[in-house]
């Protein structure tokens, strides 16, 4: 069973702000207690060398901290025009930048705070540990700088795909048991009774179910002796007076407080249990990149490689579990999973209705229903074959010469490439 254990979440202005107190605070105690613990402990340096570069590290850094970010913001947001503000989101929110925010800041922060130390009560020297302290953190910003331009790299589209695909298979692989694996004794449909002993419901703003605590669901529904079935899937947003979850036949209330500690909410969908999330991203990039206005089925194909791994993927793993038992054997939990189908529907939908005029998307499309119907069991194939055959009519749809036909029939897995000449061979 699946236990989602709940992560705290840092904002993504803590890690600057608390680098900015650090440094502050440290530039005004660093060269007050070097001077007082280790008074020989002096630099070389003179007091006006000193001095120039203290001013020099605090402006240079300010000046390159606008810079950097201005540019890098208009990077994110020029790639949410171009990809899907959803995704471009959690780049914006990769550790590395609010590091480098901070680190940046502290240099600067520093610099201009320790710069008091400098000749402090007429000394003529400057502190060495303050110094070195100033060139240390030069370094860290020069990494992080580094660090920061690969981290705005992944803005590129081969990166930003093979990004989503990565989140995809990691929930695929966390949530649902190979095909192989045995599968659960299947729960009586009887479990409901005339009417639900109690209802739960929201109340507030609209919110995005992002996960449930499967393990303390089914610990709820034992210490109630009743069955959970929950109203709405990881995924779904919830509004107020919407159901969350309906109990059946239990003996005592469930807490509601308790209750809603096992589901984690948020202002948006996440990837944690939300396999179709991915496939979502990948879809919407796919179909901005074969709107009119970018014309670019190229990047649609992409997008069509990832969509396949997920779908291969899925089809092996026994993906229609959605019942939870609990110590006793009894079922405790019943959670609305995606079946086969809807992750179809989801995956090619909208890609043929948008690329019903490209040729290179239908012969993708073709070759890969082909791919999946060749590797995965018998059991998936009847939802595959529907999807060739709503596949055909929209070539026979969308395109008027018959050699125009002919070509997008032909299956291809690069779109315009090295067609496949032998699928009769093959047995396709």
């Amino acid at each position: 069973m699946y236990n989602r254990k709940r992560q705290p979440r840092v904002r993504v202005w803590t890690v600057p702000l608390l680098y900015a107190a650090i440094a502050t605070f440290a530039g005004m105690t660093i060269p007050r207690f070097e001077g007082l613990l280790f008074p020989g402990l002096v630099s070389p340096m003179s007091v006006s060398a000193a001095m120039a570069i203290y001013s020099s590290v605090a402006s240079g850094m300010m000046a390159l901290t606008g810079i950097v970010f201005s540019l890098a913001f208009v990077m994110v947001q020029f790639s949410a025009t171009a990809y899907s503000p959803r995704l471009v989101l959690w780049i914006a929110r990769d550790p590395v930048i609010s590091h480098a925010l901070g680190v940046f800041l502290a240099t600067f922060l520093y610099a201009t705070a320790a710069l008091s130390g400098v000749d402090r009560k007429g000394s003529g020297s400057a502190p060495i540990v303050s110094i070195a302290v100033v060139f240390l953190l030069l370094m860290a910003s020069v990494a992080l700088f580094v660090a920061l331009i690969q981290a705005i790299g992944r803005l590129q589209i081969h990166r930003m795909l093979a990004f989503t695909g990565d989140r995809g298979r990691e929930v695929i692989g966390t949530l649902y048991p190979p095909l192989s694996s045995p599968a659960e004794t299947s729960a009586p449909n009887d479990f409901r009774g005339a009417s639900p002993t109690q209802t739960l419901i929201h109340r507030g703003r609209p919110r995005s179910i992002q996960a449930f605590d499967m393990e303390g669901l089914v610990r709820l529904a034992e210490q109630t002796g009743g069955v959970v079935e929950m109203a709405a899937a990881v995924g779904d947003t919830v509004v107020e007076l919407t159901p969350l979850a309906y109990i059946w036949r239990a003996r005592v209330a469930v807490d509601e407080r308790e209750f809603r500690n096992r589901i984690e909410m948020g202002a948006e969908r996440t990837f944690e249990q939300d396999p179709k999330y991915a496939i979502r991203l990948l879809v919407d990039i796919a179909i901005r990149a074969l709107s009119p206005a970018v014309n670019d089925p190229t990047t649609a194909v992409q997008a069509l490689h990832q969509i396949e791994d997920l779908l291969m993927r899925l089809g092996l793993r026994r993906i229609e579990e959605g019942q939870f038992r609990g110590r006793d054997g009894e079922l405790r939990l019943v959670v609305p999973f995606p079946t086969w189908e809807d992750f179809l529907l989801l995956a090619f939908d909208e890609i043929r209705f948008y690329g019903a005029t490209s040729v290179q998307v239908m012969r993708r499309m073709r070759a890969l229903l082909s791919d999946l119907i060749e590797v995965l069991p018998a059991e998936r194939h009847a939802a595959l074959r529907h999807w060739q055959e709503r596949l055909a009519s929209t070539v026979a749809r969308s395109f008027v010469e018959l050699e125009e036909k002919q070509e997008a029939a032909v299956e291809d897995s690069q779109g315009l490439g090295v067609p496949r000449r032998m699928s009769s061979i093959r047995g396709r």
